[in-house]
This record gives structure tokens, C-alpha cells and sequence, in this order.
């Protein structure tokens, strides 16, 4: 009996360790990029805990964050909200 609750202990742990998602481990900023019409932006990859990395954008005197390298489209206030967004 106990046999059979360590088995299905593991294979829950297993499961759940799956089926989570990503999360950013680290943020570096990469440049600042100006724009033809004198815009800027600053360019950060952020590092997912699956390996991944991802671009997200700061715009506005980082102001806003948009996933994607130059994007102003999927924009929060929070960098951090964007970084969890991008790791998903």
C-alpha cells in the first residue's frame, strides 16, 4: 500500500513539474535603439527558467513594456509582468 502512495506521489510531482509554466530568471538590458522619426527604445532579453530567451521592448523612458524586440503591441506598465508573460 504504501508502495502504491510513493508511486503516485512521484507521478503527480512529475506531472505538476511539467505542466508549469516558464518564469523569467533574469532581465538584461541589451541597447537603446533610435527610431527614423527620432523615437527611442531600450531592448532587453529576458532569460525563462526552460532555457528559453525572449525579447521584450521599453518604451517611454521605460514607461512601458512590450513583449517582442521593437513591438509596442502586448504592452503592460510592469517590466516584470511582461517578462512572466513572455516565459509562458
Amino acid at each position: 500500500m504504501k508502495f502504491k502512495h510513493l508511486l503516485t506521489a512521484v507521478a503527480l510531482v512529475a506531472i505538476s513539474s511539467t505542466v508549469m509554466a516558464a518564469r523569467p530568471v533574469s532581465i538584461k538590458y541589451s541597447e537603446d535603439i533610435v527610431l527614423e522619426d527620432d523615437e527611442v527604445y531600450s531592448y532587453y532579453v529576458v532569460s525563462c527558467s526552460n532555457g528559453e530567451s525572449k525579447d521584450i521592448s521599453a518604451w517611454d523612458n521605460r514607461k512601458t513594456w512590450c513583449v517582442g524586440k521593437g513591438s509596442k503591441e502586448d504592452c503592460s506598465k510592469k517590466q516584470i509582468k511582461t517578462a512572466k508573460q513572455v516565459c509562458r
